[in-house]
């Protein structure tokens, strides 16, 4: 008896097959969806983002340089005072320099440790992908099986599979020879 299944309905398998079906297109897109996102990522890291901090370098460097040409030009100047305002632009310049280059380090080292980092999570996600292309498929076509194999012995006078207490021979069993 215990190697005996309890079906109780041929409806539940094809339901059940039908959203095995649906899972595996959402998991594929899903998938293809992240692998996407690490691509557009590691383009966002490589080329993006260290073309930007190149450019603002290169741009608060030249607002530095003006700076210090009014600070200059402010203390040969006889009619300004106090050159503090054109030191607190250079001091500002300076500042936002520093920062431009600080970030493009930053970013040199997201870039050198980007495959590091996400790696071990694209191999998962392989992983994964190889489970729901292959595996699955498998599962879908055993549960075709299945539902032919109960069908074809529901059909051969074998108990109907309406009652929940209905027990019908396992799969295994119906494809042994008489």
């Amino acid at each position: 008896m215990a190697d005996q299944a309890k079906i109780t309905s041929l409806d539940a398998l094809q339901s059940f097959r039908a959203h095995l079906v649906i899972f595996i297109t959402k998991a594929r897109r899903s998938l293809d969806q992240s692998g996407d996102e690490v691509r557009r990522a590691r383009a966002w890291v490589q080329t993006e983002q260290r073309t930007h901090w190149e450019g603002q370098i290169r741009r608060r460097r030249r607002m530095l340089e003006q700076a210090e040409g009014e600070l200059m030009t402010a203390r040969m100047s006889e009619f300004v005072d106090s050159p503090s305002q054109q030191q607190a632009a250079v001091r500002k310049a300076k500042a936002a320099v520093a920062e431009a280059e600080q970030k493009l380090e930053r970013v040199k080292a997201w870039n050198r440790n980007f495959d590091s980092t996400f790696d071990p999570h694209v191999r998962k996600m392989e992983m994964l992908r190889d489970y729901v292309d292959h595996d699955l498929p498998k599962a879908v076509a055993y549960l075709d099986q299945v539902q032919k194999i109960l069908e074809s012995y529901h059909q051969m006078g074998g108990p109907a599979p309406s009652g929940p207490s209905t027990a019908l021979p396992s799969a295994a069993e119906s494809e042994q020879p008489s």
